[in-house]
């Protein structure tokens, strides 16, 4: 079989870095120049992209995202402690195998009594084995399901950190040239190569093969202007009544964890949820607000949703009713 790097392109791997960086925006995810240009790179060289960074920044959005922007449909291989290749790859249809092997026991039983000598009989039923182990009882797990998929997928290996390092060893082979060896079938090729990303966030060290296997981008912590965008790309209904002075009652900006929170806000808003039931009154607020990034999502968070769904026509507004946070929003602001 021809190696997959000699197929020929599909037409969405003639995009150029900025139409690809285009049609993230489209489909609602603002990556950085740098990251969309290693994820164009992975496209064009149809090399892994191993993309690192903190919980919540957005990895496994990122492939979500790429194949929406491409018309590509996602396989998904979460990994964990102890993903083996059954998991990961392919494993055997023992009962189905079971079943034929009872359907066809007369007739093997027929060949075994038929021959001449122990020898010949050991013969005829091993020639039937192999027929016990071809593709028909092959149950294909995520990694062997984006080889043979039919048309070009986007292959997501999520939080390959958490696998052993084992598991690693076994992915090379499909990292550096998009195939895989079963040994009762043997060598798999891809028929399209797909576009492999696969995320850590750094629960421990990539060994040093599998990171020169790939493409590295990492993706951090927005900037604040950049995590505005986010949020009113992600959650567009926030927009009228968004206020951005609001924000530096925390003075920072806590982390893309936030659109999780404004989610929940808008959910509980369209069940009928108001802004007081939402937070149980202001009292202690100046506790929440000076406890860990966590008491502080939920702050602000609140302070949203007061926004949206209470008395208030913005957060500006509310700062202004409430001696506590005039204060704060004061001690926030940069100098």
């Amino acid at each position: 079989m021809a190696s997959s790097r000699t197929l020929e392109r599909s037409p969405e791997e003639e995009v150029t870095a900025e139409g690809l960086c285009a049609r993230l925006s489209g489909v609602g995810y603002l990556a950085d120049e740098r990251t969309a240009l290693m994820l164009w790179l992975a496209l064009r060289l149809r090399r892994p992209l191993l993309v690192e960074g903190p919980a919540g920044v957005g990895k496994t959005e990122l492939a979500r995202a790429s194949a929406l922007a491409l018309g590509r449909a996602v396989i998904r291989l979460s990994c964990y402690e102890g993903l083996d290749e059954g998991k990961a790859l392919y494993e055997w249809d023992y009962a189905k195998q079971m079943l034929v092997a009872t359907l066809v026991r007369d007739a093997l039983k027929k060949e075994a009594v038929a021959a001449s000598s122990v020898a010949e009989a050991v013969r005829a039923v091993a020639s039937s084995e192999a027929s016990f182990f071809d593709r028909r009882f092959l149950v294909a797990r995520p990694l062997l399901a984006a080889l043979e998929s039919d048309v070009p997928v986007v292959l997501l290996i999520d939080e390959v950190d958490r696998a052993d390092p084992e598991f690693e060893a076994f992915l090379l082979e499909l990292l550096a040239d998009m195939r895989v060896t079963i040994p009762e079938i043997g060598t798999v090729s891809a028929k399209h190569p797909p576009l492999v990303v696969l995320t850590t966030n750094g629960t421990r060290e990539m060994t040093d093969a599998l990171r020169r296997r790939c493409l590295h981008a990492f993706v951090d912590y927005p900037s604040p202007e950049r995590e505005i965008a986010i949020v009113r790309a992600r959650v567009p209904e926030i927009d009228e009544a968004w206020s951005l002075d609001g924000l530096w009652v925390l003075g920072i900006f806590i982390g893309p964890l936030l659109v999780a929170g404004l989610y929940d806000v808008r959910e509980r808003a369209m069940l009928g949820d108001t802004g007081s039931n939402l937070i149980g009154g202001m009292a202690g607020l100046w506790m929440v607000l000076t406890l860990d990034t966590t008491g502080q999502i939920v702050a602000l968070v609140a302070l949203v949703a007061i926004t949206l769904y209470g008395e208030f026509r913005s957060i500006s507004e509310l700062i202004a009713s409430n001696s506590v946070l005039r204060h704060l929003d004061s001690l926030g602001r940069p100098r």
